[in-house]
């Protein structure tokens, strides 16, 4: 077990060392990894990095790091940070069609679980998405300007 907690040490160590070594100032790397966390939250698969390095470009951040970023959403975090979109989405919205559970939406197709589900996903993931950038962003930023070498 002490091996494995040495290595996951060294992994982060190494991950954050990466990225100190991006290019651009601290703003620039802050907002890309931003843009990258914003579209990560979105069920929008294969598209996530080209949308994050997208809107990197519009706010003039780290387009790397925007990549990066997406991975917020990967396999292992898909359901819940779907499921959670949703209810987000829910709340706002109030109650609609019940979660047709993941299986359904990756069998149906997005278009077919309905506009009710739909909206309720797209609008969580939206406000989902923006308070983890402006959190990222201003973690990330702090973090970079502090360790400006």
């Amino acid at each position: 077990m002490g091996r494995m907690l040495m290595e996951a040490r060294q992994r982060v160590q190494d991950a954050l060392q990466w990225l100190w070594q991006q290019e651009g100032t601290p703003g620039q790397r802050a907002r890309g990894l931003a843009a990258g966390i914003f579209c990560g939250c979105f069920p929008i698969f294969g598209f996530q990095t080209l949308l994050g390095i997208a809107l990197a470009s519009v706010v003039r951040g780290n387009h790397l790091l925007a990549a990066a970023g997406t991975w917020i959403s990967n396999p292992f975090t898909y359901v819940p940070l779907y499921w959670f979109n949703f209810r987000v989405g829910s709340l706002v919205l109030g109650p609609g069609r019940p979660w047709p559970g993941f299986d359904a939406v990756r069998q149906e197709g997005f278009s077919d679980v309905g506009w009710s589900v739909l909206t309720r996903l797209l609008l969580g993931s939206a406000i989902t998405g923006a308070v983890c950038a402006a959190l990222g962003w201003w973690l990330s930023l702090r973090w970079l300007q502090r360790a400006k070498p």
